[in-house]
């Protein structure tokens, strides 16, 4: 079973179940295309004015296409797909038509006036050693300088050109992206270990890695551009490598100064003016097609204006043109935000709330710093629910919900919450013990979270922010509810999902449930699959992870629940008590049954000395359909008895007794065969009722084994 694990630097968030490489738990790959993994636990179509290309008819049609087939025999139709899951399958989705946004210019003016007369990076330059030379004391740090010196030992990767092309024609994301990460990591192993030990040997293999990286024909990794437009020249799009080693040179630069080359700076100037700022300027003036991203409100959005950002504030000379970048990002990071239910819930799971989130903080302390706190964007009002999710989303003992694409073992990022925490006046959330900053391989970031003056200015919390209920977490628009045990009581806990099925990053998975019982997750949630090219695109929801099929919810007349935002578990009733939870959901269209009038799934959480969560399935149709639910998890089970199972090993085990109202059933169990990022691949044990029927009442009462 995984094992709760720390989320660490920026890690390959689009595909990864391994490291692309061996290193210490401080030291991640920088950030990939969608989501950040933690280290492994154990065990349709868009708007148009013109006639639409031929490359948009194709997305349209495939975003058509996208529900997902099933693996059972009579999958739900297909259905269209959730926005961002169809944007997805552009690898870049841009808008047809070159519109002009410009940013308001009394709002560059003002901006102008608070930004430095001069270009600044994050951190402080190699020449304050005032400030570089006590991290050498740090083992951390010296950690750098071995490592910078096995680099050169081992000398710099090849990335030839028909690496890049393996995802084209294979679909697989991680030949390529290993060597990448590789050869950009190189930038702040080298940086940083020249900034602590300041002798100039890492120069010389540092300018190397520079001129390969600007000799690579784009920036944009293959699962973004799945036309090779960017590999052939044709275009010169941004994405969240290209943005995140564009802010990573210019931190370079701005961080070594003339220590560099004369050579080098000319040479990383020109790429980021080619690769980055140019086009970010031409789409926002409407002289290229908008990226769909500057929109999205999702990661992406915050990613990439970060790195933007970033890189424009250490680059430019003119305080007006920085201006102009940040009064840009002011404006779209609001897409970001609107991502978030306004009970601060992030659908995307939080290894994304890490990445995503993560970066609208860096975003916000830099421009805060940048302005000397004239510009705070952490205290918009709509950021302070979402600021405050890892506080709300813990289940129990540093344990987190792995709902949506999410790691299992991931832990909320402990530099985010050393900010939040400073910020918001709150201790840290479970499982996170925020110390001194370690060095990592996203430079920029690296530097800005080692770096923070502290004590950092607290935030005025709104008047209508809810307390933390330490008892139960309920988001109640997105329809997630935490239930704790009070304080000395048996440590069992739990995690119910409602919400609909065309969320971010989205799972079928309405009515799904995960268990905690002391240090494991026991019936779980199986989080994110290994991403490949299947993952975002028509055939998603063939994936038996990504489907209900991998979820602990019901198949109902050999169905799957269907994708989209009408596929909705709606609430019938809550009742929060101290000693116990109730929550009723309806999640009939959840499934395109014909004939199914009703299906209700309703929770019920004991507190105490002899706690207990109850799930009742109630079923009725028209005419005999069959019925059966799941459990899923990694632990080992066994049947103890004809209606009596246990789940887990030693003293973290429950117990599972079936109430099925007088019909028989079968128990059938198998291995979840997808490739995942956890060390064991999660088993589904099927709980099936023998005999079609009109209606059908499956009960589940499981508990913790306290003897």
């Amino acid at each position: 079973m995984p094992t709760r694990g720390t989320q660490s630097d920026q890690k390959a968030m689009d595909h990864r179940g391994q490291h692309p490489q061996k290193r210490s738990p401080s030291r991640a790959a920088p950030p990939d295309p969608a989501r950040p993994v933690s280290k492994p636990g154990r065990p349709g179509a868009l708007p148009s004015v013109h006639p639409a290309p031929a490359w948009h008819l194709r997305i349209a049609s495939t975003a058509r296409a996208l529900a997902g087939s099933h693996p059972r025999p009579q999958p739900a139709p297909l259905i269209p797909p959730p926005r961002w899951l169809a944007l997805a399958l552009l690898g870049f989705a841009f808008l047809q038509t070159c519109v002009a946004n410009p940013p308001n210019e009394a709002r560059v003016r003002a901006l102008t006036s608070w930004l430095p007369p001069r270009p600044a990076g994050v951190g402080r330059p190699v020449a304050d050693r005032a400030a570089w030379a006590p991290l050498l004391q740090q083992p951390a740090w010296q950690a750098v300088i071995r490592e910078a010196e096995q680099l050169v030992r081992e000398g710099l990767p090849d990335q030839p050109d028909d690496l890049y092309l393996d995802y084209s024609r294979t679909g697989n994301r991680e030949r390529w992206q290993r060597v990448a990460f590789a050869r950009r990591g190189r930038i702040a192993t080298f940086v940083l270990a020249e900034a602590v030990e300041n002798r100039g040997r890492f120069l010389a293999p540092l300018e190397e890695t520079i001129q390969a990286l600007c000799a690579e024909r784009t920036w944009v990794y293959p699962a973004h551009d799945g036309a090779l437009r960017n590999f052939r020249g044709e275009v010169v799009e941004m994405d969240l490598g290209s943005t995140a080693l564009s802010w990573d040179l210019a931190t370079a630069h701005w961080l070594l100064g003339d220590k560099l080359s004369e050579s080098a700076r000319r040479l990383i100037r020109e790429n980021l003016q080619r690769r980055t700022l140019r086009p970010f300027r031409a789409m926002i003036r409407g002289e290229q097609p908008e990226a769909f991203w500057l929109r999205a409100t999702h990661n992406w959005n915050a990613v990439c204006l970060a790195g933007t950002v970033g890189t424009a504030l250490a680059m430019l000379d003119s305080p007006e043109d920085r201006a102009w970048f940040v009064a840009v990002a002011e404006e779209r990071i609001r897409s970001f935000l609107a991502g978030f239910t306004p009970d601060g819930y992030c659908s995307e799971g939080l290894g994304y709330w890490n990445y995503g989130f993560g970066h609208f903080v860096w975003l916000s302390e830099m421009l805060r710093l940048a302005t000397e706190g004239k510009l705070d964007l952490l205290a918009d009002p709509q950021a302070q629910m979402p600021a405050r999710f890892p506080w709300r989303a813990e289940i129990l003992n540093g344990f987190y919900p792995t709902i949506s694409d999410c790691t299992p073992g991931t832990r909320p990022d402990s530099r985010v919450v050393r900010v939040l925490s400073g910020r918001l006046g709150l201790p840290p959330p479970g499982g996170v013990t925020p110390g001194r900053p370690q060095p990592g391989r996203a430079l920029a970031i690296t530097v800005l979270a080692a770096f923070l003056p502290e004590p950092l200015p607290p935030l005025e919390p709104p008047k209508d922010l809810p307390p933390l209920d330490p008892l139960r977490t309920w988001f109640t628009d997105a329809g997630v509810l935490i239930c704790r045990p009070r304080p000395g009581e048996v440590p069992f806990a739990v995690c119910l999902k409602g919400g609909h099925n065309a969320e971010h990053h989205n799972h079928n998975d309405l009515g799904s449930f995960s268990v905690v019982f002391r240090s494991r997750m026991l019936l779980c949630d199986p989080g994110a699959e290994v991403y490949t090219a299947r993952t975002f695109s028509a055939r998603r929801y063939e994936s038996k992870v990504l489907s209900s099929y991998g979820h602990s919810v019901p198949v109902v007349d050999g169905r799957l629940q269907q994708t989209g935002a009408h596929a909705r578990a709606r609430v019938l009733e809550t009742d929060f008590r101290p000693g116990a939870d109730r929550l009723r959901l309806e999640l009939k269209s959840a499934y395109d049954v014909p004939g199914l009038t009703s299906l209700e799934r309703e929770f019920f959480f004991q507190r105490g000395t002899a706690p207990e969560l109850q799930i009742n399935d109630s079923m009725t149709a028209t005419r005999p359909v069959s019925f059966e639910t799941a459990l899923i998890t990694w632990s080992p089970w066994t049947r103890r008895e004809p209606n009596i199972l246990r789940v887990g090993e030693g003293p973290d085990t429950v117990e599972i007794r079936i109430d099925p109202a007088g019909a028989a059933f079968e128990i059938r169990a198998e291995t979840l065969e997808e490739e995942v990022p956890t060390p064991q691949r999660p088993r589904r044990v099927a709980i099936r009722l023998t005999e079609p029927a009109p209606e059908a009442r499956i009960r589940l009462f499981i508990r913790p084994v306290l003897d």
